[in-house]
């Protein structure tokens, strides 16, 4: 298999895996940082045989001073992912309502767990709808899952670690849109800026409507930023839904080794100490 083929899944690919005996277990993930709860979207209609699970809620921890997306106890996501059907070693499918974040969340947050068998529905929703594909309303109440949320699994940055990242040989991409890079607006954090050394490569710039260009293309693009072999890298965003999106892009570009600072922005910027720079250069 490609990297992407163990990644990523097409809406055609997935409908035949569903008809079999023993199917992907199926998440719907779908989220948006202001407005309704995805449960809604939920409810109204989802893929066949999906279970909702709340990216807030069940695969997040509660927001604080580790930012507004922390990671997760790992006995609650435990809880949460039997709850949903998941089990050791199967197959799961996560899914969003289109952009690709929050299902990237998901993946990144199963694989950082010790689930290594999971991929995102490329294109999300809105690709299984254009593929002529059936919806329902019916909710399962999948069977009680076993998997054992080991976590570590992925690479994670601190705030520490990703000032050292940024000030040292690697590259610690800020993927947040380029006025929020550059400290001319910040809809939702108290203090506009960037970590001083991060480089700004906006989400817009390696995917689009949640589907990825191909591998090399990703491979040129990160290049561009200063990704190169042997150079460790690292991603964040606002709160670590965003960054999990640039990192499963950096394992599809061929770097499995790419770091996500879970607690991003809304972290840096918990501690008034920590130093902040504006402009559209790395370090201000």
């Amino acid at each position: 298999m490609s990297g992407a083929e163990e990644l990523l899944i097409e809406a055609g690919r997935l409908a035949a895996e569903l008809d079999a005996v023993d199917p992907p277990t199926l998440l719907d993930v779908r989220w948006r940082l202001v407005g309704p709860p995805g449960r809604d979207d939920y409810t109204a209609a989802h893929l066949p045989g999906a279970v909702f699970v709340d990216l807030d809620t069940a695969l997040c921890g509660p927001p604080g001073p580790a930012g507004r997306h922390p990671l997760p106890d790992p006995a609650a996501l435990q809880a949460a992912l039997r709850a949903a059907g998941v089990r050791a070693g199967h197959p799961v499918v996560v899914y969003d309502g289109g952009d690709g974040m929050s299902a990237a969340r998901a993946w990144w947050t199963l694989r950082w767990a010790g689930h290594r068998p999971v991929r995102l529905l490329h294109g999300g929703l809105p690709a299984w709808l254009s593929a002529g594909l059936p919806t329902s309303t019916d909710a399962p109440t999948p069977a009680e899952g076993d998997v054992l949320v080991r976590p570590g699994a992925l690479p994670v940055l601190d705030a520490p670690a990703a000032a050292e990242l940024a000030a040292g040989d690697g590259v610690l991409l800020d993927v947040r849109a380029a006025p929020r890079y550059r400290g001319e607006h910040e809809p939702v954090d108290p203090v506009a800026g960037h970590v001083p050394g991060a480089v700004n490569l906006p989400a817009a710039e390696y995917v689009s409507d949640g589907r990825f260009p191909a591998a090399e293309a990703l491979r040129d693009r990160f290049v561009v930023t200063g990704v190169i072999a042997g150079a460790p890298v690292g991603a964040y965003c606002g709160s670590g839904v965003a960054a999990a999106q640039a990192v499963l892009a950096l394992h599809l570009a061929g770097r499995p080794d790419a770091a996500l600072y879970v607690g991003s922005w809304s972290n840096w910027v918990a501690d008034p100490d920590r130093p902040v720079a504006t402009g559209s250069t790395p370090g201000g």
